[in-house]
């Protein structure tokens, strides 16, 4: 026989099939809850990776730079063979962490051309995940709202706000890194790295060292951010699992003989 507390549950809990708390809604939040964690799953790591190859590149300039500071630039004068290392240019550390090296008879290293293009290519892919996700949020958001009349979802709430906030800023923050990393590329693309442009500028004003300091400086600030990015999403993990697991229980609840709003008095 059910007590008087069941009764009120059930009046509580059941809703008409178009109301807030209709098997159609349980189904399509046990839905997002399922397939979204697995989403995020990915993207709690792959901004690691990311970062990770952003201070590469960011430590590959800084390598540069200070090599290119040192008082000491030995140089063999007019080289036998365009292929010959230029070895008042080159850093070890910089050939060793992305390939960049200097030649005599060639311009820019295509290593540091390809880093270029790689970072502008980051920038887009994260500017357009990052409003895709605001999107999404601000769309999760607005139907959030529908669930705060729902009494047996009420201390969840809180998990499924955070889950949205957290995904809301890491969208931000995915802007942020687009900005930095298109501003990176611009400031790399200003520097002419022939080596004679180059020896050219190390003999005179050497602003070359100071422009790669700062390159360097904004890649690893969203580098950093990559990190943010991925600790705000892994966040939602055990969010998910919690909220996940009390719409289930709601719907099976919803599910259960007597439990429908038509029989939820009697």
């Amino acid at each position: 026989m059910p007590t008087h507390q069941s009764r009120n549950l059930r009046r509580r809990t059941a809703r008409p099939a178009t109301g807030a708390g209709s098997p159609a809604l349980l189904e399509a939040l046990l839905n997002l809850s399922h397939f979204h964690q697995e989403h995020e799953r990915f993207y709690a790591s792959a901004p690691l990776e990311t970062a990770l190859r952003l201070q590469r590149h960011a430590r590959t300039l800084l390598a540069l730079a200070a090599r290119w500071s040192q008082a000491d630039r030995p140089s063999r004068g007019t080289p036998v063979n365009p292929y010959e290392g230029a070895e008042d240019l080159n850093s070890e550390a910089a050939i060793a962490l992305d390939g960049a090296l200097f030649m005599e008879g060639e311009g820019r290293p295509v290593e540091i051309t390809a880093m270029i293009a790689e970072l502008r290519t980051d920038a887009e892919g994260f500017a357009a995940g990052g409003r895709w996700l605001a999107h999404a949020m601000e769309s999760s958001w607005a139907t959030a709202a529908g669930l705060v009349e729902f009494d047996a979802l009420a201390d969840v709430l809180g998990e499924r706000h955070r889950i949205i906030s957290n995904d809301w800023l890491a969208a931000h923050e995915q802007g942020l890194i687009a900005a930095l990393l298109g501003r990176a590329a611009d400031m790399l693309d200003a520097v002419d790295l022939a080596p004679a442009a180059l020896r050219a500028d190390l003999a005179g004003a050497a602003v070359s060292p100071r422009r790669l300091r700062s390159a360097a400086e904004v890649i690893a600030r969203a580098a950093d951010l990559c990190g943010e990015s991925a600790r705000l999403v892994h966040d939602n993990e055990r969010r998910w699992r919690v909220f996940r697991d009390r719409v289930a229980e709601v719907a099976a609840t919803e599910d259960a003989p007597g439990t429908s709003a038509e029989g939820a008095d009697t």
